[in-house]
């Protein structure tokens, strides 16, 4: 899926909920027409990694299977 150019600082990106105020190794995500976005939360403006909706569920369900209980 191909990155849109930039600027994307009008995107709505969110952090996991169990990302807490504190924490500094953070994901940040947007939805994005075809897909998703991530990027590293300390680095706004570096680079992004762009997911197809199916590798994003595959992603999601990955981390839900490593997750600590």
């Amino acid at each position: 899926m191909p990155v849109p150019p930039e600027p994307c600082d009008d995107y709505a990106w969110f952090k996991s909920s169990y990302s807490g105020a504190n924490t500094t190794e953070c994901l940040e995500a947007v939805f994005v027409t075809p897909g998703v976005l991530i990027r590293d939360s300390k680095q706004p403006a570096g680079p992004r990694l762009a997911l197809s909706p199916a590798a994003w569920a595959a992603f999601l369900g990955a981390a839900q299977e490593t997750r600590t209980p």
